[in-house]
């Protein structure tokens, strides 16, 4: 999968982030449903830049550990309150923020995830941002 397939546009330019990309291991391999997981990433990017701090960056990167490939998306959003970590995934749980929306696409995406046997998780960075992982299996050597 490359970024440029993943469909909607990403508004870098309007936070003024910076988006960046770890290197990856070309060898690095997933199975899983194409449209699926291009929708989930799009919006973990999304929010990424929805709710990172002006002037500061977002980044992607994918990594194996152990059976598993991880694909991380970190922003700058400041870090979340108190609780905001386990409501993070409930639907028609928005953010009390302006910018939020019905309160469905992390939802959506962890559901999206897990059809493929994987996981979404969030991990706080107080002060700082957000990790959100998605863990999907590594493919059987053949």
């Amino acid at each position: 999968m490359s970024l440029g397939e993943m469909g909607p546009r990403l508004d870098v330019a309007r936070q003024g982030a910076v988006f960046g990309v770890r290197t990856v291991d070309p060898s690095l391999a997933i199975l899983a449903n194409r449209d699926l997981l291009h929708a989930a990433l799009a919006n973990l990017l999304q929010n990424a830049f929805k709710y990172t701090q002006e002037n500061s960056m977002v980044t992607l990167s994918a990594y194996a550990s152990g059976e598993q490939v991880l694909i991380d998306v970190e922003d700058h959003c400041g870090g979340l309150p108190p609780g905001g970590a386990a409501k993070m995934f409930i639907p028609f749980s928005p953010n009390s923020d302006s910018r939020a929306g019905l309160g469905l696409g992390l939802s959506i995406a962890r559901q999206s995830i897990e059809a493929d046997n994987g996981t979404l998780t969030v991990r706080d960075v107080p002060g700082s941002g957000c990790v959100f992982t998605i863990s999907l299996p590594r493919p059987s050597p053949s």
